[in-house]
């Protein structure tokens, strides 16, 4: 089943999958007009003490949706997609990217130890994913 299948983001967890209460009320305290950032997304991970994915669950299946992508690959206006080429990829970082990679990807994970190791913001890594060719997925909170 491909996303344009989808009727709704819910769809692609089931029909038996739960929604997690005290996940729901929080998201439902911070979302804005049924969205909800990212970074707004680990912060609810942090503060219950549940997965990442947890929450991106949970956002799926009230269906509201994840906005603002950190790595800045979803959820911005009117583009979607934030990130562009970095101009001058450093190298160390582009060979850090290249030795992280599983199948031919870099897992979002991956990206924000990356970000951690060089000191670098996690869009910085994004930014030298595109301009070597890199693409990253999955995302933690499931979102691609």
């Amino acid at each position: 089943m491909s996303d344009h299948d989808l009727k709704s983001f819910s769809d692609k967890h089931g029909s038996d999958a739960v929604i997690n209460a005290s996940v729901k009320a929080e998201i439902e305290k911070r979302a804005t007009d049924g969205k909800l950032p990212c970074a707004v997304a680990f912060k609810i991970s942090e503060k219950l003490d549940v997965s990442p994915s947890e929450v991106g669950k949970t956002v799926d299946l009230i269906n509201f949706r994840l906005v603002k992508c950190q790595l800045g690959l979803f959820g911005y206006s009117p583009e979607k997609k934030i990130v562009k080429p970095a101009e001058n990829a450093d190298p160390a970082i582009s060979d850090a990217i290249k030795s992280a990679l599983t199948d031919n990807h870099l897992t979002c994970k991956k990206v924000w130890q990356i970000a951690l190791d060089f000191n670098v913001p996690k869009l910085r890594v994004s930014s030298i994913c595109e301009t070597i060719g890199v693409k990253i997925r999955p995302c933690q909170l499931g979102a691609f």
